[in-house]
């Protein structure tokens, strides 16, 4: 396994970089795309983003000013993609892709080097880390990209993943002038009319299941059409099904085209999502974690249920 300096020596070394986000682009996997972009650039390197979905909106700002080429690439590097499953469209990448970059425990390693660091609360730690190790700035805009990630991933360092060091490296982030109370802002207090009326129509339909340790979100695809809620308005959806109290495990269930249902789970100590969503065949961090169903809405929703009433009741046994 990797380390950062084997990173800083590879990247170093390296020139006309392809740098990679995980389909379905959170904050996370952007402000390591973004933030490392800028440094390899000011280090006088070509450098190219992709990603299998567009950014969204309320992220773009991230991708600013950067000037990227257009090249045939001669080396790929991937940020916060724990198997390369989840490069969506991108997947053919996964087996060429020189170096990985990632926090997740679970991470399934397809590169030819990995850097992961399990306890780090977002993987723009890594990054955080890296760029001065490369002999780049943080410059204002960089601390923008790294903050935005970190206080994506943290859920606004709320999350028990978000851990000294993660307080140790925002801090310094601050002090280069990264713009936290209007991040935060965008990032948490911002709701658009048609993320409320999601939200009326979730918090109006939510199930409760295991007596009340297990709640519910259904996200099917009539409810976002009748709301008119975009992909912004449904950033931080998953991470509300929590927030109920009493509840161990909560989800939400996201059908996608073809009978797929995307769930993406959030625990509160000390139940683990990333177990229940091993069973089948996910993964992610103690307290959020994703996989994806095939079926009918009924039926997964019983499965994962189920899942979750039998990892509730080890508990409650130990």
């Amino acid at each position: 396994m990797a380390n950062l300096e084997d990173a800083a020596h590879f990247l170093r070394g390296a020139d006309k970089i392809l740098i990679l986000s995980h389909r379905s682009p959170d904050g996370d996997t952007l402000g390591c795309a973004s933030a490392l972009s800028r440094a390899l650039i000011a280090l006088g390197k070509s450098v190219m983003f992709r990603c299998a979905d567009p950014v969204p909106p309320k992220f773009t700002y991230l991708f600013e000013g950067i000037e990227y080429g257009e090249f045939e690439p001669e080396h790929i590097v991937t940020v916060d993609v724990a198997d390369k499953t989840l490069l969506g469209s991108l997947e053919p990448y996964g087996d060429k892709t020189d170096f990985a970059i990632d926090h997740h425990a679970s991470c399934r390693p397809f590169a030819k080097e990995t850097w992961v660091e399990g306890t780090a609360g977002a993987a723009c730690e890594l990054i955080a880390r890296l760029i001065p190790a490369l002999g780049a700035e943080i410059t204002p805009k960089i601390a923008d990209c790294l903050y935005t990630g970190i206080s994506t991933d943290t859920g606004c360092f709320r999350y028990p993943n978000a851990s000294a060091n993660t307080y140790r490296i925002a801090a310094d982030l601050l002090e280069h002038g990264a713009n936290a109370a209007e991040i935060n802002r965008l990032m948490f207090d911002t709701k658009s009319r048609a993320a409320v009326a999601l939200l009326k129509r979730l918090y109006g339909n939510m199930e409760f299941h295991c007596d009340g340790k297990c709640a519910v979100f259904c996200l099917t695809s009539d409810v976002i059409a009748e709301t008119g809620a975009s992909e912004d308005d449904l950033d931080g959806v998953s991470a509300m099904v929590r927030q109920v109290e009493g509840v161990l495990l909560g989800f939400t269930l996201r059908e996608r085209e073809g009978g797929v249902w995307k769930v993406s789970m959030r625990a509160t100590n000390p139940a683990d999502a990333s177990v229940v969503c091993a069973k089948f065949g996910g993964g992610g961090h103690k307290g959020a974690a994703g996989c994806s169903l095939t079926g009918g809405l009924e039926d997964v929703k019983a499965r994962v249920v189920a899942a979750c009433g039998e990892a509730i009741k080890a508990l409650e046994n130990k």
